[in-house]
């Protein structure tokens, strides 16, 4: 694994910088560089050849690369929704639910943005090419949404 600590600056713990946040931070980037063990006595793996001990090592790494990295990539609000969060994977499904929404607010997104793309009109002081940027835009959030139009549909709003 590439060195981390040469590619993202370490996070600094100054009277600004709450300690918790700071050490949630460190923990996932030792984590990552596979030091974690020697700040906090590691798992017993009693038992484990030799073979398991290092898959589980690399896992538990790259692990803590991923949600140092998602630590990283978010503001102090985002931050504090997955402060907890002890595996990359449990961080990014609460980040996923919190932004993305339960599917009740999918739905009324979808019907929203439905209803956006069925109201659009080309407004007089507006280009074709922002026009069609702006359904172009509408189009691709049904799509990240979940609904899929046919290139016939998205054509058919667009003139």
């Amino acid at each position: 694994m590439a060195n981390v600590m040469g590619q993202i600056p370490l996070p600094r713990l100054s009277k600004a910088t709450t300690y918790d946040n700071w050490s949630i931070q460190m923990k996932a980037l030792l984590g990552s560089q596979d030091t974690w063990e020697v700040v906090e006595e590691p798992t017993n793996t009693t038992g484990y050849t030799a073979a398991q001990t290092k898959v589980l090592k690399e896992m538990r790494s790259k692990d803590k690369a991923a949600l140092y990295m998602l630590f990283r990539a978010i503001d102090e609000s985002g931050f504090e929704k997955i402060a907890n969060a002890i595996t990359s994977k449990e961080a990014w499904d609460i980040l996923k639910k919190v932004f993305k929404g339960a599917d009740r607010v999918k739905q009324v997104r979808l019907q929203t943005l439905r209803g956006e793309l069925e109201s659009m009109k080309m407004m007089e002081s507006e280009s074709v090419s922002d026009y069609i940027t702006r359904v172009q835009t509408v189009v691709n959030q049904l799509n990240r949404n979940g609904e899929k139009l046919t290139d016939a549909r998205v054509v058919e709003k667009s003139f």
